[in-house]
């Protein structure tokens, strides 16, 4: 199956070589190149790519804009969007991801991190490297006070299980050899869980992992 990818990013050689790295993989194809924001919503919303890769710093609109307009609440049909930054600890990063970005790769972190992203998400596996979820989302726990919450829906002790390993880094398939179920098992308590607490990608269910402390601090 080939999978059509849409490249956001202010700088064309960025976008050249993002382009290469992509292309070069069976399967994987480039239809689009968008030099700001602006441009790249108008064309992701007439072409639909597969996946969009966002820069999050581009002029007219960044790339939390980009992906509140392409995959925000409210949006019906929402586009498959990953969060390209410099840097792991971006400010902007966590306001992407509560916008609707299904993830996000370090510009800096080698093409088959990139590739593996881009396939990641267009099958709804993770897509945020372990190292850099744990650091970003530790971070975002400890800066985030304790508040009162409404009570959680009730999770099977198998689907708690399930949404910590995917909190810690975990692809569907690390969580599967590391719990001894199937793959399709995986996907089924994470599709469970997505639909208990009403959210629509795996990333958010990690997010609110982290919120609600369901990990505990290392």
């Amino acid at each position: 199956m080939n999978v059509r990818i849409l490249l956001a990013d202010d700088q064309a050689m960025v976008r050249a070589s993002l382009r290469v790295i992509l292309e070069d993989q069976p399967g994987l194809s480039v239809v689009a190149e968008a030099a700001d924001g602006a441009e790249a919503v108008e064309l992701a919303r007439r072409l639909r790519p597969d996946v969009c890769l966002v820069d999050i710093r581009m002029p007219r609109l960044d790339g939390i804009a980009v992906t509140r307009a392409l995959a925000g609440p409210g949006i019906a049909d929402p586009l498959k969007v990953i969060v390209v930054t410099t840097f792991d600890l971006d400010e902007y990063v966590h306001g992407a991801l509560t916008e609707g970005a299904v993830g996000f790769v370090l510009k800096d972190a080698g093409p088959g991190v990139l590739v593996e992203a881009v396939r990641a998400a267009h099958a709804g596996d993770a897509l945020i490297s372990p190292s850099v979820t744990v650091r970003l989302l530790r971070h975002l726990a400890a800066a985030t006070a304790p508040a009162a919450r409404p009570p959680a829906p009730p999770l099977t002790d198998r689907e708690l299980e399930v949404v910590r390993a995917a909190a810690r880094g975990r692809t569907n398939q690390e969580i599967a050899a590391e719990l001894c179920i199937s793959l399709s098992t995986v996907k089924g308590h994470v599709a469970s869980v997505m639909a208990k607490l009403g959210m629509r990608n795996r990333v958010e269910v990690v997010v609110w992992a982290w919120e609600n402390r369901l990990l505990p601090p290392r």
